[in-house]
């Protein structure tokens, strides 16, 4: 499995994510440049990854203006075709501005920015440790899209505590259903608004963010998929 990671003007986790494929779990990782537009060198078995940061300065709203940029027509075109995509925090912003994924990502409830060490969980129960930094991270969908969501499984992450409670203390942002993460009804396109990147170096004293990017990018959509 081969690793694009696309830098966007204003991107600011694009090199952490990069270390952490490459260095942490030994993956090959090609970055591209926002006017790219040749994803030709990647197969539908591999993935592209929208990182975190400002993309174009967060102007207009968050992601709106990356949905635009030459390399996205390419990646949504590859996500089309069957092709992973990952977005992690902006990155989760700009596919659903992208309408890769449903919902949107407003601004967090208490209208501040956050950044701290919270805990998620997965659909099969486990807990991981992982820092969020976001000011506009709270999910928002209607009614219908979540019961859909809830329905087809779609909810891959939600906001819990040390002991994976799902309750609204634990929720660091006011997202709706303490949802932390999505995929797609295909199961190629799924975003996640904590940052594993930054939770992969035993330097940095927690490498649960290695676990999730083995689950979820090698493991859990490959095989349900399958």
């Amino acid at each position: 499995m081969k690793f694009g990671v696309v830098v966007f003007p204003g991107s600011n986790c694009d090199r952490d994510t990069h270390d952490a494929l490459a260095y942490e779990l030994s993956q090959d990782v090609i970055m591209l440049w926002h006017k790219d537009k040749d994803v030709s060198m990647f197969s539908t078995k591999d993935c592209i990854i929208l990182p975190g940061g400002f993309s174009y300065g967060d102007y207009l709203r968050c992601g709106a203006i990356a949905r635009f940029s030459p390399i996205m027509q390419s990646v949504i075109d590859f996500a089309n075709r069957g092709g992973k995509v990952l977005g992690i925090c902006n990155g989760f912003q700009i596919l659903c501005e992208s309408h890769l994924l449903p919902g949107a990502l407003l601004r967090n409830e208490n209208q501040q920015f956050v950044g701290k060490n919270i805990f998620i969980r997965n659909d099969s129960g486990q807990v991981y440790k992982v820092p969020v930094a976001h000011g506009e991270g709270r999910y928002y969908a209607d009614e219908k899209i979540l019961d859909e969501l809830e329905a087809n499984d779609q909810v891959i992450f939600r906001y819990c505590d040390e002991s994976g409670n799902v309750t609204p203390e634990s929720n660091p942002n006011g997202a709706l259903r303490n949802i932390a993460g999505i995929c797609n009804a295909g199961r190629n396109v799924f975003a996640i608004m904590p940052h594993p990147e930054r939770a992969c170096s035993m330097a940095l004293g927690n490498t649960d963010g290695r676990e999730i990017f083995k689950n979820l990018l090698m493991t859990e959509l490959l095989v349900r998929q399958a």
